[in-house]
């Protein structure tokens, strides 16, 4: 059986609500590109810029299929590399031949994932000062 409850006793209850009831949303709205904001170009954006390309619009059609040289690639990692978690450079550069890879380009004409273990073999002359 349920516990008795005393009907003279005063109990205070708190409710919490969260969200609530969403407002009609048209899926005919037309979709807006974010804007730019102003301030660090990410990794992406540099290598693009390294590509001499334009900027992709919003829909995504297709890739980038570029090339870029292994020294634009290190200048770009310098430039990323107070906001990269890698302790070194040579991570830095990593993450960039990683970004290279999403975007779909090349680097001296070999895959940024072939370059990069090139790099780890050390058969690739990294000059870093």
């Amino acid at each position: 059986m349920p516990p008795k409850f005393d009907p003279s006793q005063v109990t205070e209850v708190y409710v919490r609500m969260t969200g609530g009831e969403v407002g009609a949303v048209s899926s005919l709205a037309p979709k807006i590109c974010p804007l730019k904001s102003p301030g660090y170009d990410s990794a992406a954006a540099l290598v693009i810029k390294a590509l001499k390309e334009p900027e992709r619009d919003c829909k995504k059609v297709n890739k980038h299929n570029g090339n870029i040289a292994l020294d634009d690639v290190i200048e770009i990692a310098r430039l990323m590399q107070l906001r990269s978690m890698a302790k070194e450079i040579l991570g830095t550069i990593k993450e960039i031949l990683g970004t290279c890879v999403s975007i779909g380009c090349t680097v001296d004409g070999k895959h940024p994932k072939d370059m990069r273990t090139e790099i780890d073999k050390g058969l690739v002359n990294m000059v870093t000062a």
